[in-house]
């Protein structure tokens, strides 16, 4: 493929999705990163897209959101090694709530082996992952259907949420910084997430590194709230990732990193609780009560950890 072609395909494949992975880009066009990376800096020069932390992003700061059969075929092994460790972080008999997304999604397909589980989720494509489940409770919020990401929105979504209190929510979005925190580019996406915070006594962000320093319109968690995030070793070269990494830890985010070539997960170099103010009565044990039909379980603490190994191994990884 000469690099007119080359760099026509990576175009259509960013105007597409909104943002893609340098990963991806090479896969696609089936040439090596190194010629990709390349082939953004010339694209960027001519303004017709922004460089980000191992990718591309339509230009102007703020990437659109992607719809569902884009996503999916994003980050794939990514994704997947994500959902093999945050599974690790849910015990038998837990509450949580898990917001929509295709990382999420992967998460529920492992949570289906988890006995006495209660899930409470906006996202249908997270229930019909744990349809089957006969050990799983799955509650679903009321709404209306946003179709483009399968998930429920709206007041009646965000009405259902109220009272509601649960050990640990999992969430996605559109982009993660250690300024901004999570933020995704649907405002009433957004605005159920929000919800679904309220109702956690911690919160769990699940974010592939392409992610990583990306900015998008709507904040849904605060980087203050964010208890843990649980994300991809970036590659060797992408040391903005690793400085997005950096920061997140330097503001007390516990960072749990996962192979994504589908060897054994990083495990975090602390799996602390932080002690921080979260939205919501979130201290100690979580009170009874909550929406009919569901247990409400207790916040479970953390093993205690430093965080300066924490910060000593995301400093390694930037080093790489």
């Amino acid at each position: 493929m000469f690099a007119a072609e080359r760099r026509q395909l990576i175009l259509e494949m960013v105007r597409a999705n909104g943002a893609v992975s340098l990963r991806e880009l090479a896969r696609v066009v089936q040439t090596s990163e190194v010629t990709v990376r390349r082939d953004v800096r010339a694209l960027e020069a001519e303004g017709l897209l922004d460089r980000r932390h191992g990718g591309a992003v339509l230009p102007g700061g703020f990437t659109r959101e992607s719809g569902f059969p884009q996503k999916s075929h994003l980050a794939t092994a990514e994704k997947t090694a994500i959902a093999d460790l945050a599974a690790g972080f849910v015990e038998e008999g837990e509450a949580i709530v898990v917001g929509a997304g295709t990382t999420t999604q992967e998460l529920a397909r492992r949570l289906a082996r988890v006995p006495g589980l209660t899930v409470v989720t906006n996202s249908l494509l997270v229930a019909q992952a744990l349809a089957h489940a006969n050990r799983v409770e799955v509650v679903m919020t009321g709404g209306t259907l946003r179709g483009s990401n399968y998930a429920l929105v709206g007041s009646g979504a965000e009405q259902s949420l109220q009272g509601l209190r649960v050990s640990r929510a999992f969430l996605s979005g559109s982009g993660l910084t250690a300024e901004r925190g999570l933020s995704t580019s649907n405002m009433l996406s957004a605005s159920v997430d929000r919800a679904l915070v309220q109702a956690a006594a911690e919160v769990v962000v699940l974010a592939d590194h392409t992610k990583l320093g990306t900015d998008t319109m709507f904040q849904t968690v605060p980087t203050d709230v964010i208890t843990r995030l649980v994300t991809d070793e970036p590659p060797g070269h992408d040391d903005r990732a690793a400085t997005e990494l950096q920061a997140l830890a330097d503001q007390g985010v516990s960072i749990a990193v996962a192979g994504a070539s589908g060897g054994d997960p990083v495990p975090a170099s602390s799996s602390r609780r932080r002690d921080v103010p979260l939205p919501g009565p979130r201290r100690g044990q979580v009170p009874g009560g909550g929406s009919p039909g569901l247990r409400t379980a207790g916040v479970l603490g953390d093993q205690a950890a430093g965080a300066e190994r924490e910060r000593a191994r995301v400093a390694d990884l930037r080093r790489r």
